[in-house]
């Protein structure tokens, strides 16, 4: 039996603006790509032998993405862990690990990020067969990327003897990330790998070394899940507990330790996609070198990356850059800096600037909503509710609102009143009053919402009753 465990919790700030806090790489549809990252993790292991559901830890923000975007895949019975808080792989895993126990005997964990790239799908499924037959002699095994030039921005893996298998190498040491000279050094000797961040292993084995290399984040992660909360589509991490296990990842904690771990070779097209630079090397690209997507017009532009979303973006006389535009934001930065994209994130996130954390297009469990139009005083929404869904029964301390339907019949409740709204037809939802905007019918209702006040912000909502159990 072999369970998928995809660590789906990173933020993904190096590729704003495209990825917010809120809604991060992993789970974004990029250009020239079919559904998210997070999809094609999950879809690339169509095929294997014995494959079960996947356990999947993400962000308690998340959560309704993540179910949204398994729905669409089918795969529904999947297992959510919620983070409160993030506290790096090794205990990500640990609790996947214990979960996994709990209703198989010892299952094989293939330890998956949720935001990479594979190109070459049957190369990378035989590259598990090998991993899997180290697994199931007590391995550890990672995948050890073969590397294609001096990178400097990955750790390495020195490979030791070659096992008695043929799939495979014995670890000989874990490496961190190197100058330049020293990846050269690394390449032209053929003996090192890139650090993949994948792992296959059984669930008991990962479990002993850990508590041998690890005890604390060992029993750490046995508190928080003996108090895990349970409910019909999530299992939440008790934020008390887990809050006080130490951060580390699983190289670390366990990998550079263990005398079990072995590397299997990888050569399947692998991208971390860690910045936008790593975005355009993976996309196609034109007689210029350039790639570009959206409604976009250039001139003597060479070896760029353009993204536009929501508007003509006209680029002449440059290369070696990366410019995406989306709804709210712009980003304009030289290639080779593209990692200090995570810079302009903090600051955003210091001046309290939503533009890290929020698209204007956004997906809460009920539909979505789009910002058209924002001043001091009032705020312009495009609402969009599901069939059968619902937003909470709620009310806002500082905001009146101004419901109009443009589509669709919606079921309105504004204090002690119940009522349909027709198209063309409006209504006032009083500051301070519980309301609820909700959808009966089989068909999405859209609704234009006037939000009127002296602030406007997500946070100001109180709950009373949720569908989504947010109250």
């Amino acid at each position: 039996m072999l369970i998928p465990v995809i660590l789906a919790g990173g933020g993904g700030s190096r590729l704003w603006p495209a990825s917010r806090s809120l809604q991060p790489k992993q789970f974004i549809e990029f250009p020239d790509m079919q559904g998210s990252l997070f999809q094609n993790t999950l879809s690339r292991l169509e095929g294997l032998s014995d494959l079960e559901d996947p356990i999947v830890v993400c962000n308690n923000d998340h959560r309704f993405l993540v179910a949204e975007q398994l729905r669409q895949l089918g795969k529904e019975h999947s297992k959510l862990l919620l983070e409160p808080v993030g506290r790096n792989t090794a205990p990500a895993v640990a609790l996947a690990a214990l979960c996994a126990l709990q209703n198989s005997v010892d299952p094989l964990l293939l330890i998956l990020p949720a935001d990479h790239v594979i190109e070459d799908q049957t190369a990378f499924q035989q590259a598990i067969a090998q991993a899997l037959q180290s697994a199931k002699q007590g391995k550890l095994a990672t995948f050890g990327i073969v590397p294609s030039v001096p990178e400097t921005g990955y750790g390495y893996i020195h490979k030791g003897a070659q096992l008695a298998s043929g799939n495979g190498y014995c670890v000989e040491q874990f490496v961190e990330k190197p100058d330049q000279e020293t990846a050269q050094a690394y390449l032209d000797s053929g003996n090192y790998f890139w650090n993949s961040g994948m792992f296959l292993f059984s669930a008991s084995t990962y479990l002993q070394e850990l508590k041998r290399h690890a005890p604390d984040i060992f029993d750490s992660c046995h508190q928080a899940y003996a108090s895990l909360e349970s409910s019909e589509n999530f299992q939440r991490i008790p934020e008390q507990i887990f809050a006080s296990c130490r951060s580390d990842s699983i190289d670390y904690a366990v990998m550079e330790k263990t005398a079990s771990a072995v590397v299997v070779p990888l050569e399947a097209g692998w991208n971390d996609l860690g910045a936008w630079d790593a975005m355009w090397e993976v996309r196609a690209k034109d007689e210029y070198g350039n790639t570009v997507s959206g409604d976009v017009l250039t001139f003597d532009v060479q070896d760029s990356y353009i993204q536009s979303e929501s508007r003509l973006v006209a680029v002449a006389g440059i290369r070696d850059v990366v410019v995406v535009e989306t709804a709210d934001a712009v980003l304009v930065t030289h290639r080779s800096q593209a990692q200090s994209v995570k810079h302009l994130v903090q600051q955003l996130q210091n001046h309290g600037r939503e533009e890290g954390a929020l698209h204007r297009l956004v997906y809460p469990p009920w539909g979505s909503y789009e910002c058209l139009s924002s001043r001091p005083g009032y705020q312009v929404k495009h609402l969009i509710v599901n069939a059968g869904a619902s937003i909470s029964l709620q009310l806002h301390h500082k905001r009146a609102e101004y419901w109009t339907v443009l589509r669709g019949v919606a079921l309105v409740t504004c204090d002690n009143k119940e009522f349909q709204l027709q198209p063309n037809e409006s209504t006032y939802i009083p500051l301070g009053s519980k309301h609820r905007l909700a959808n009966a019918s089989n068909e999405p209702v859209e609704v234009i919402e006037v939000q009127i006040g002296e602030y406007l912000g997500e946070d100001d909502i109180v709950r009373f009753e949720d569908l989504y159990n947010r109250v």
